[in-house]
């Protein structure tokens, strides 16, 4: 079977994004989460939860369940790592320039992806300070 990489091309993905969309770090169920986060956009389709756990004022985990786009996919993965480590506070400040630097670029039809995952971490964060 021959591979279509047609769509990379396309979009001209950096190889960090095509990286991260076809090997995700953050993606799945976070059962311990005490902070949930859930955001989709209507027109292009993309939907996404961010789960969190956070200790001691630290997010010490986070995961994402994306329904979306290679860019969708490969943002909501980055703002899961960058979360990480992070006290609330600080995590709150992560912007969409901290997300698309982690990936070197992204086509600027794409960027709104990266609100989206952003939106997800802050919902969750809320949703983590409305219970502590």
């Amino acid at each position: 079977v021959k591979e279509d990489k047609s769509f990379e091309k396309k979009m001209n993905y950096t190889n960090k994004v095509i990286e991260r969309f076809k090997s995700p770090k953050h993606m799945g169920e976070l059962k311990e989460a005490n902070g949930k986060g859930k955001v989709g956009n209507p027109v292009c389709g993309d939907v996404m939860e961010v789960a969190i756990k956070v200790e001691n004022n630290i997010i010490v985990d986070a995961k994402v369940k994306t329904f979306g786009c290679v860019a969708a996919i490969s943002t909501s993965d980055v703002v899961c790592e960058l979360a990480i480590g992070k006290t609330i506070g600080d995590a709150e400040q992560i912007t969409k320039a901290d997300v698309v630097s982690k990936l070197e670029d992204l086509p600027p039809e794409k960027i709104h992806c990266s609100l989206l995952g952003l939106d997800a971490l802050k919902k969750a964060i809320s949703a983590y300070k409305e219970k502590h």
